[in-house]
C-alpha cells in the first residue's frame, strides 16, 4: 500500500470512474487530494461500457477524450427493434456538439485512461483502503480505515468526497437517506464474440415479451466483440454459453446470430434510488453514491463522471478561498439531473418490458409513429447523450 499523509485538503473515498475525475479536476487545479479504494486494484472488466456526448465534452477539458477515442469504437445510431422489425432509429450525428456519436469501451480501459491521468496530476490512489467510519466537526473531517492487514489508520481531511457506489459508507456516514426502490427483474450482462447481422456503429434496444435486451458493439480487442444486457425474472448464479445462446434466440429470432465466446458475465439487481442530499457539511456525495438507476441508456457512469467536474470545479474554489456557500449550488444543479435520470430510464426499462400482447402492439404504434417526427427524434438523441444537462 502506498505511504498515506497525516493529512489531505479533500479525501476520495473510492476511485472509480467518478472519484479519478473528481481527483483530477482538484489535483490539476492544485489541490491536496488522496484517494482511497478497499480494492487491490482498478476495475479489470467491462461493466459500463457507453460514453455519452456531454461526457466526452467535459472529459476533453481534462484531455482525456483523444485516448478514449483512441481505444474505443464510435457508434452514431441507436435503433429499437421489436423481432426484426425497426421501430426507431435515431441518430447522434446532428446533435450541436464536437462528438455527435457514443463511444463504446470498456470500464476497465476507461478506469485505466483516468487513472493514468490522475498520477500525471499528481495525485494518488491508496488501495487496500477500507473506510470504516467518518466524524466530521466545524474544520474538517476524520476518516477511519483499515489496511490490506487489517489495521485500523485515520486521516484528517477538510473535505470528504464519497464516490464509493450504492453502498456507500460515506453516505451512510453522513446519515444521508438513499429514497427508492428495487426493480423486479435481475438483469444478466455478458460479453461476447458472437456473428451478428447488424451494421458494427449501432447500438440495438431489442423489445420482447421475455424482456428488453441490449446488444452494443466493443472495440475489436477481440473479433465480433459485443455486450449484451438482458432483463429476465431470475438470472442464475453462472451465464454459460448455452444460456446466453438461447437468450439472443428468444429475443432476435432470425437473426441467425452464433455466438462464439463467452468473455466476461454478471447478473445483479437494479435500483432506483437518488440521494436525499449531496451534501452533510464538509461531507459530498458523487456518481452511484448519489444515485442508482437502470442501465437503459447506458448513463450512469455519464452522470456520475458529470456529478465529478462539477463538484471538482467548486470544491477546489473553496479551497482556494471561495465561500462554502457555492457547494450548494452542486445539489442544486446536479440532483435534479439524476432525478431527471432516473425518471427516464424508468420510463424506458417499463416500456420496454411489458409482456401482454396487445399493450404491446399499442407501444409499437406510438413508438414508430413519434419517431418518424424529427423533433421528436431529436429531442430522444438530444436526452440519450445527456446533452441536455449542459
Amino acid at each position: 500500500m502506498n505511504t498515506v499523509p497525516a493529512t489531505a485538503s479533500v479525501v476520495i473515498v473510492g476511485a472509480g470512474p467518478a472519484g479519478m475525475t473528481a481527483g483530477i479536476v482538484l489535483a490539476d487545479a492544485g489541490v491536496n487530494v488522496v484517494l482511497l479504494d478497499r480494492l487491490a486494484e482498478g476495475a479489470n472488466t467491462s461493466r459500463a461500457v457507453v460514453v455519452h456526448a456531454r461526457t466526452l465534452e467535459v472529459l476533453d477539458d481534462l484531455d482525456v477524450t483523444p485516448t478514449l477515442l483512441e481505444r474505443g469504437i464510435v457508434v452514431p445510431h441507436f435503433v429499437m427493434r421489436d423481432g426484426d422489425r425497426a421501430l426507431a432509429r435515431v441518430s447522434f450525428e446532428g446533435l450541436p456538439t464536437k462528438y455527435p456519436y457514443t463511444v463504446m469501451i470498456g470500464q476497465e480501459s476507461t478506469e485505466a485512461i483516468l487513472l493514468a491521468r490522475l498520477e500525471k496530476a499528481g495525485a494518488q490512489v491508496v488501495r487496500h483502503a477500507e473506510v470504516t467510519g467518518l466524524a466530521q466537526d466545524a474544520d474538517g473531517v476524520t476518516v477511519d480505515y483499515t489496511d490490506a492487514d487489517g489495521n485500523p489508520n485515520s486521516l484528517r481531511a477538510d473535505w470528504v468526497i464519497g464516490a464509493d457506489g450504492m453502498h456507500s459508507k460515506v453516505r451512510e456516514a453522513a446519515g444521508i437517506g438513499f429514497t427508492g426502490a428495487t426493480y423486479p427483474e435481475s438483469f444478466v450482462l455478458a460479453d461476447v464474440r458472437m456473428t451478428w447481422p447488424d451494421p458494427r456503429d449501432e447500438v440495438s434496444l431489442q423489445l420482447s415479451p421475455e424482456g428488453v435486451t441490449v446488444f452494443a458493439p466493443l472495440p475489436n480487442a477481440q473479433p465480433n466483440r459485443f455486450r449484451i444486457v438482458a432483463t429476465v425474472a431470475e438470472a442464475p448464479e453462472h451465464q454459460d454459453l448455452a444460456y446466453v445462446q438461447a437468450l439472443v434466440d428468444a429475443r432476435r429470432p432470425g437473426a441467425h446470430a452464433k455466438i462464439e465466446e463467452i468473455i466476461w458475465s454478471s447478473r445483479f439487481r437494479v435500483h432506483h434510488r437518488v440521494a436525499d442530499h449531496y451534501r452533510a457539511g464538509r461531507i459530498l456525495l458523487a456518481g452511484d453514491a448519489a444515485h442508482v438507476h437502470s442501465p437503459a441508456g447506458g448513463q450512469g457512469m455519464n452522470t456520475g463522471i458529470q456529478d465529478a467536474v462539477v463538484l471538482g470545479r467548486l470544491l477546489a474554489a473553496v479551497v482556494a478561498g471561495a465561500p462554502q456557500a457555492i457547494l450548494d449550488d452542486y445539489e442544486k444543479t446536479r440532483r435534479p439531473v439524476a432525478l431527471g435520470v432516473v425518471a427516464f430510464t424508468d420510463r424506458v426499462t417499463r416500456m420496454a418490458t411489458l409482456r401482454a400482447l396487445p399493450v404491446r402492439l399499442v407501444r409499437n404504434l406510438v413508438i414508430s409513429n413519434l419517431t418518424r417526427i424529427p423533433a421528436v427524434r431529436n429531442k430522444l438523441a438530444y436526452q440519450l447523450s445527456e446533452l441536455a444537462n449542459r
